[in-house]
């Protein structure tokens, strides 16, 4: 088993303390901010001194290897990026506190994400649809390592697909941008330039994703083990109990519990510090 540990540079006396915590054998650098050890004994004593000292581990087994990841699915709101659009919509209205309240509700899996959607596209009425496009050039702030990371991708040969909850003005701003395999989103219904408060077809919600995300792995004629998901809400659990690794980022209680690994320190970009 392999040991990864991100966050910062460990310095030397720190490593060696983990390398002998863990029975280790071998230390390879990641990163700057990153480093494996190899031959480690799984121990309980890790997560209590990672979350002590503020850094994000995960356990990695030796048969793991970046060559086999062919698809990565990301959501988008507080994933990819850092605001959740829904709210900065609001906030032109003047009710980013009613839309964020609905909005944490949902993210925390107390209320069904389509009922908490429709909720809240409902107080959008009568937004502009320019308005979309100032969210898009004034407010939107990618992830901490989201560049490096679809870069990297792009080198590697791997698949993006972002699937969000989110809405498709948004998504495929971001298409363009970060030139992105795929997206797939929420189509807001608009009429004289301003929004009618409803949405377009079936809504994406958390079982919309995860179907998009197998649809993937059959038209690529991969194995889920091939594909990893990143989320951090209730309504990306389902597509992470697709794909082979998921990875909670940033993310609520209840998604930490449902993924393979977490993120709470690290950028986007250690994601696949996860296959080394």
């Amino acid at each position: 088993m392999n040991l990864v540990l991100q966050g910062r540079a460990l310095p030397h006396a720190e490593l060696k303390r983990l390398v002998h915590m863990v029975s280790g054998g071998g230390v390879t650098a990641l990163g700057p901010a990153a480093v494996r050890i190899s031959g480690a004994e799984e121990s309980p004593l890790v997560a209590t001194y990672c979350e002590e000292n503020e850094l994000d581990f995960a356990w990695v087994p030796d048969s793991r290897r970046l060559a086999d990841l062919r698809l990565i699915a990301m959501d988008m709101d507080c994933t990819l990026v850092t605001i959740e659009s829904i709210d900065e919509m609001g906030g032109l209205l003047g009710i980013k506190d009613r839309i964020a309240q609905v909005t944490e509700q949902a993210m925390r899996g107390e209320i069904d994400y389509r009922e908490s959607l429709q909720r809240r596209v409902a107080l959008l009425a009568g937004l502009e649809e320019s308005a979309l496009a100032r969210i898009c050039e004034q407010r939107m702030r990618l992830s901490h390592g989201a560049e490096a990371l679809i870069s990297r991708c792009h080198k590697l040969g791997i698949r993006t697909l972002l699937v969000s909850g989110g809405f498709s003005f948004f998504t495929g701003w971001l298409k363009e941008r970060l030139g992105l395999d795929a997206a797939y989103s929420n189509q807001l219904e608009i009429a004289d330039g301003k929004l009618t408060g409803r949405v377009l077809g079936d809504i994406v919600d958390g079982q919309a994703k995860a179907a998009r995300l197998v649809q993937e792995i059959a038209s690529m004629g991969i194995t889920a083990s091939q594909a990893v998901a990143v989320g951090d809400g209730a309504n990306d659990i389902p597509m992470m109990g697709i794909a082979g690794i998921s990875v909670a980022y940033r993310a609520k209680p209840a998604v930490k519990d449902s993924a393979t690994h977490a993120l709470d320190h690290c950028g986007l970009d250690a994601v696949l510090n996860l296959y080394a």
